[in-house]
């Protein structure tokens, strides 16, 4: 029941499906996309930072009728500058070094680590209400995501659908007739990375295959640059969903890698 987005615009629904969007406006993350009242949303807007590698630039919440608005190293509620921890009507928000963490009480966990990685997880009783990057939540991959009725969409298509509407936003919208390069090379590097020794209580709580080929695309990206950060945000994901999973990865970053 997680819904994830790191490193090179990867995205994880919660239905599963993995895909690759690169867009840097403002969209909606997950919301509650019931018509009358709905409990929450979450938008996220994407730029490329000083090394030309896509991180979060803010996130905007509402959460009933509280409205939280995060960067790095700041959390703003309703306005308002606060320190955290800071708990207000049935929401708290911790911050830490390296990851700024929201509860909410109507069964909501958001997790961002004020760069790449964000990862909301949602009760089930959500099955079916939401919308956005994270898809419907029903439970079947491809199914009202990327095949809705008679109409099939391709992954730049479905995200840009997303996009939240602000008459003065500088933003382009990706191009949906030019699909993302595919990668079928350096198999053997990723999955020699994924499937190492720290990671052998990862395994069966995972589905491997999908970290591989965000392994794959994301070295691709690189151009056969020798830079271990190419990788570390896929190997940190699969770390984190691995631990969220109940598993627990050992000490796989080096000196050296990551």
């Amino acid at each position: 029941y997680v819904c994830s987005t790191w490193g090179n615009n990867h995205f994880k629904t919660f239905d599963g499906d993995v895909y690759q969007f690169p867009g840097i406006c403002e969209y909606n993350f997950v919301s509650d996309c019931r018509e009358a009242y709905k409990e929450f949303s979450v938008h996220i807007q994407r730029a490329l930072n000083s090394n030309g590698h896509p991180e979060i630039q803010y996130i905007l919440m509402k959460i009933k009728d509280i409205t939280v608005y995060l960067k790095p190293n700041l959390v703003v509620v309703d306005g308002r500058i606060v320190k955290t921890p800071y708990y207000t009507s049935g929401v708290l928000i911790e911050s830490g070094e390296i990851y700024t963490k929201i509860y909410a009480k109507l069964g909501m966990v958001l997790m961002w680590n004020q760069q790449d990685a964000l990862m909301v997880e949602l009760d089930n009783k959500f099955n079916n209400y939401t919308c956005g990057l994270c898809g419907d939540y029903n439970g079947i991959p491809i199914y009202n995501e990327f095949i809705n009725g008679d109409v099939s969409y391709n992954s730049i298509t479905y995200g840009n659908l997303q996009k939240i509407s602000k008459p003065n936003a500088k933003c382009e919208d990706p191009d949906e007739t030019q699909a993302l390069p595919s990668c079928n090379e350096h198999r053997d590097e990723c999955q020699r990375l994924l499937t190492s020794p720290a990671f052998a209580d990862c395994r069966l709580r995972l589905n491997l295959e999908m970290y591989i080929q965000a392994c794959m695309q994301d070295k691709c990206a690189c151009n056969g640059k020798e830079d271990s950060s190419c990788l570390c945000s896929t190997i940190s994901e699969y770390s984190r969903q691995c631990s969220h999973a109940g598993g627990h990865p050992g000490e796989w970053r080096t000196q050296n890698f990551c």
